[in-house]
């Protein structure tokens, strides 16, 4: 059942349910129509700092220490983001470093 329900663009949930003619996340409430998101999340062109492009699943090395917002948690520049998902926004990337799930400005990374 999983494989044929979509990840929720918004939060990255799998728990999401068809209704009708949108698909909704349990967890944030989001409602989007899969066939559109589906064609619109290959067409992303994301581009590191050093002007490679990316894509879902690549590697990326941030180039610089960031301060998380709203904590005293600082990521470490050569921290490493396993197996990135691009999402549309002011933030270009979605993946974990150090554990935690954070979303990223491509301009602070490069591709590993």
């Amino acid at each position: 059942m999983s494989e044929s329900t979509p990840i929720c663009p918004q939060c990255a949930s799998e728990q999401n349910y068809f209704d009708g003619t949108f698909t909704v996340c349990l967890e944030c409430g989001h409602e989007w129509d899969a066939a559109s998101t589906t064609s619109s999340t290959q067409e992303l062109d994301v581009k590191d700092s050093n002007g490679n492009p990316l894509a879902n699943g690549d590697d990326v090395i941030l180039i610089k220490d960031l301060k998380l917002k709203g904590s005293s948690t600082v990521l470490k520049k050569g921290a490493k983001a396993k197996g990135i998902r691009l999402v549309e926004g002011d933030h270009e990337i979605d993946c974990k470093v150090d554990g935690m799930k954070i979303m990223l400005k491509a301009c602070f990374v490069k591709k590993a």
